[in-house]
Formats: structure tokens, sequence, C-alpha cells
């Protein structure tokens, strides 16, 4: 009995050691990294992005509506500025909304009147609504008070005049514009293809 536990006890040792001298092996080696299988926490000291630039944002991803509901929240912060009023008529115009859109619009350039984005957009919308006499005329306004620095407002001014001088060839399907973002704020109309 004593031969088989001695037996026994060595190779409990030698099961020991062994186990031991892989455990030594492995702290000395390098940790595996394996990806975190969790999202990224939330930075909650960080500020947010301004309201306004997400607007401008879906505006140009053509998601109006959510581009609608940011500007109302930064009119919730800054009040009814020339800038919320032209962002709000503008997103309107992109919802096909043109009797909501121009309210604001005209009231956008009632309270700043030398801003000449406010009147490009109100001329885009008038060009919408097919009141072409008009735009031509918001257009020039934009234009000059630019100093002719906006091919956008040119290229708009152009589209009304030329919808001016050929009325035969307004027919609907000929108007189906879209919104394209220029700057800050200001859109070109672009014909749909």
């Amino acid at each position: 009995m004593n031969s088989f536990s001695s037996a026994a006890t060595r190779r409990a040792r030698k099961t020991f050691l062994a186990t031991m001298v892989l455990a030594m092996v492995a702290s000395c080696t390098e940790p595996i990294n394996t990806p975190d299988p969790f999202a990224p926490g939330i930075d909650t000291s960080a500020e947010g992005e301004d309201e306004f630039t997400v607007g401008n944002r879906l505006m140009a991803a053509g998601e109006y509506e959510l581009a609608l509901k940011s500007f109302s929240r930064v009119a919730l912060d800054e009040g009814l500025s020339a800038r919320v009023l032209t962002s709000l008529g503008t997103a309107n115009v992109g919802l096909r909304r043109l009797g909501q859109a121009e309210p604001l619009l005209r009231q956008a350039v009632e309270k700043e009147p030398d801003w000449p984005v406010g009147w490009n957009n109100l001329g885009v919308l008038l060009v919408e609504k097919g009141e072409y006499p008009e735009a031509a005329q918001v257009f020039q306004r934009a234009y000059a008070l630019d100093n002719g620095e906006s091919d956008a407002i040119r290229d708009n001014l152009r589209l009304a005049l030329a919808k001016m001088e050929n009325p035969v060839n307004n027919t609907p399907q000929e108007q189906e514009f879209e919104l394209e973002q220029r700057g800050d704020g200001e859109f070109l109309l672009r014909k749909v293809q």
C-alpha cells in the first residue's frame, strides 16, 4: 500500500508541477485582445450637435420632415429669426407644402431684407408655385444683394426668366424640381430627370 500511495503522490506532484509551469508560461505571454462585444458608451459630458446644423444636413439628405422638426426646436431656443423662418419655409417647400411655406419666407425677408438667402429661397417657392414674373424679381433682388457672387442665385434667376419667356413649355411634368442645398441655407432648384 505504501508503494501505491507513493506512485499516486509522484503523479500528483508531476501534475502540480506541469500546471505551475503552464501557469508561468501563460503569465509571460501577452494577453489575447478580444473585441468588446458592447457598443461604446455615451459621453454625457460632450455637447450635442447644433440643431440648425442637423436641420441643414437633413435638408441636404432630402429628409424634410425631420429637418422641419429640427428647425422647430431651433425656433424654441432662438425665436423666429429670419434664418429660422427661412429654414422652416424651405423645409415646407421640400415637403411641397407651399401654402405653409410662403408666409414663413415672406416674413423672413421682412425681418431681414438685406439677406440674399432669404430672397433666394422665396424665389424658389415662387417658381414652385408657377409665379415666374415675381420669382424673377425676387431672384434679381437676391442676386443684387449678393453682389452677383452666388452661382445658385444666378441659376435660379435664369430658370425663372426662361420660364417667363417661354410659358408654352411650362407643362406640369416639366415643373418637377428638386431642392439642392448650396451653402448656408441657400437652395438651388434642380430639374428632376
